[in-house]
């Protein structure tokens, strides 16, 4: 539960970052003088969706792999028992 919480947290902590090469902060640092601001919030957004989305999967992927372990090595006492 705490490991999910601290996910979370950085999860949250992402949103308001500003994740840009160089190239780009000075591209919509041009755009914003000129008054394009969408422009902006728009790749930020999609730099931030492409940062999360990768460790979102591995994540998703360790929970089910440790969700069926965990069952499997519960199935294995079971039949200890029952021996």
């Amino acid at each position: 539960m705490k490991y999910l919480m601290a996910v979370g947290m950085v999860m949250l902590g992402a949103i308001s970052a500003s994740a840009q090469c160089a190239m780009c902060k000075a591209t919509l640092e041009n755009n914003i003088s000129n008054g394009h601001i969408g422009i902006a919030a728009g790749i930020n957004f999609g730099i931030l969706y492409l940062f999360v989305a990768p460790y979102l999967f591995i994540s998703i992927l360790a929970y089910f792999w440790y969700r069926t372990s965990k069952k499997n090595a519960e199935k294995s006492i079971d039949s200890n028992w029952a021996g």
